[in-house]
């Protein structure tokens, strides 16, 4: 028998979303401001009234579901669901008053894409954007890697029991420090370190390539900010392409990486614990993944004649190879170049990189790393015990950052979400192919979204049919946040229609 939720179920929800929206509507105070810098009058207008209708909804569900009880596992998880739509749909606001997006439904996708850190777009004129609103896509990005419940817990909540589980619902289970709140601080101290490094490298090699020191700056922060939390925007409609400059490359890969590894590796190392990068089972993990997807992608190259020489080879096919594998969805080719050069073998080799993803606890999407290691240490403890008599005693250890023994609950909790993103891959591959585009388009595409990636082979654009908007949104909300927060929330709606008290 299923139970209908309480009065005061909702009123923790409402209670906590209020929060978590009055968090996003402060944020929107970083691009005001710019467009204050900036002398960008209507922007300016923009944003105050994104900042007023924000708030707004805030604080009156905060006031009207004001309680004092704690979150419950349930609690959290809606409220986590919640909080990526909400912001959605209120950050769109500016990104439609600003007339690049066709409608405010290609806002929303625009916004969601942001914080999922996936980096489809479907902005129009992007190259005479003005810089706030410009800024703006890129800091959704920026709050949607470290997450946008880690905002909260960092500068709303004060330790309350059901931190953890609010951070859990967005596929983040682990805590790096004791303290859930610390992890989150911790989280945002190596983001804005990293920040200050690599946007000065990258401004660095910007004005080196050509550009003024005003463009460089704005530019530099950008492309960091989309670069480490694997998202894929850029200020300009060519992407990486636009600059023409190998160094800039070389940097946004090492930034890629980065933003790819757990943030528990980067406690580790910042800890002085080198050694855990060659133990490290997702770093193992990575470096046979890379060399397997790297070779099928230049295989099929090689088939078609494409990219001769190291040089050309380096900066297109492991470029486009890194970005995919991380997430991250940044490209130094056009959209188009993948179906009509690449072909389908070497879109097969960017598909699973895509698909396999980053680290767990980073800013990546995709089935990750570490479920791809545990699911073959699973499969390799299998075989052996197959081959060992029946009395032998077999134990099966995985090193991610300590040693873990291999159970039952490691193998089913990553054969489970293997499974969901299959599905999720299949469903917009499924609708792609039904609005007539080819099988190996549709998955690129339908895989990209998912994932959190950003590459596309030309499907995503404004004048795409709509309902294949709507499944892309759903496609990359519930890929970000790994579809548990997703099933509580659709349990509770079904149990609030057929529950009983």
């Amino acid at each position: 028998m299923i139970l209908r939720p309480e009065l005061e179920d909702y009123k923790i929800v409402g209670y906590y979303l209020g929060k978590v929206t009055i968090g996003i509507g402060l944020c929107m105070l970083i691009p005001l401001a710019i467009a204050r810098f900036y002398a960008e009058s209507q922007p300016m207008i923009y944003f105050l009234l994104g900042i007023s209708l924000t708030l707004l909804i805030g604080f009156s569900l905060a006031v009207v579901c004001h309680t004092k009880s704690d979150l419950e596992t349930r609690h959290a998880m809606a409220v986590s669901a919640l909080s990526w739509l909400m912001a959605m749909f209120v950050s769109a606001v500016p990104l439609y008053l600003s007339g690049h997006f066709g409608s405010y439904l290609d806002a929303c996708f625009e916004a969601m894409s942001g914080y999922a850190t996936t980096g489809l777009s479907l902005a129009q004129d992007l190259d005479h954007m003005a810089k706030s609103i410009n800024f703006w896509r890129h800091l959704m990005m920026f709050l949607g890697g470290q997450g946008i419940v880690v905002i909260a817990l960092t500068f709303l909540f004060r330790g309350t029991a059901g931190a953890f589980r609010m951070y859990a619902g967005e596929a983040r289970d682990e805590k790096i420090l004791p303290n859930v709140v610390q992890t989150s601080r911790f989280i945002w101290m190596v983001s804005i370190i990293y920040l200050v490094i690599g946007s000065t490298a990258l401004f660095a090699s910007a004005m080196v390539g050509g550009l003024k020191p005003i463009n460089a700056i704005f530019d530099s922060v950008c492309i960091f900010i989309a670069a480490f939390d694997t998202g894929g925007f850029t200020p300009h409609s060519q992407n990486i392409l636009f600059y023409h400059n190998f160094s800039f490359e070389m940097i946004t890969i090492v930034l890629m990486v980065l933003g790819a590894m757990n943030f528990a590796l980067h406690y580790a190392l910042w800890s002085g614990n080198r050694k855990e990068l060659l133990k490290n089972i997702e770093i193992v993990t990575l470096s046979i993944t890379v060399t397997a997807t790297l070779s099928i992608a230049a295989w099929g190259l090689v088939e078609n004649g494409v990219y001769a020489g190291l040089f050309p080879f380096f900066s297109k096919t492991f470029y486009q190879l890194i970005s995919a594998h991380t997430g991250t969805g940044y490209s130094t080719i056009y959209p188009r170049q993948f179906t009509n050069e690449w072909g389908p073998l070497s879109m097969l080799g960017i598909m699973i990189a895509m698909a396999i993803g980053g680290s767990v606890c980073s800013t990546t999407g995709g089935i990750k790393l570490l479920r791809v290691g545990v699911i073959y240490k699973a499969l390799r403890q299998d075989i052996k015990r197959m081959l060992l008599p029946e009395t032998a005693v077999l134990m099966q250890k995985v090193h991610h950052i300590k040693n873990i023994i291999l159970n039952d609950r490691h193998v089913r909790s990553a054969a489970l979400i293997l499974l969901s993103y299959s599905v999720l891959y299949l469903i917009g591959t499924i609708v792609g192919m039904l609005h007539g585009f080819s099988l190996s388009e549709a998955s690129f595409e339908s895989i990209s979204a998912s994932a959190n990636v950003g590459l596309s082979c030309g499907i995503t654009s404004p004048f795409m049919p709509t309902v294949m908007k709507f499944v892309y949104i759903f496609q990359m909300w519930a890929g970000r946040l790994e579809f548990m927060a997703i099933f509580v929330l659709a349990g509770m709606i079904l149990s609030t229609i057929k529950g009983r008290r």
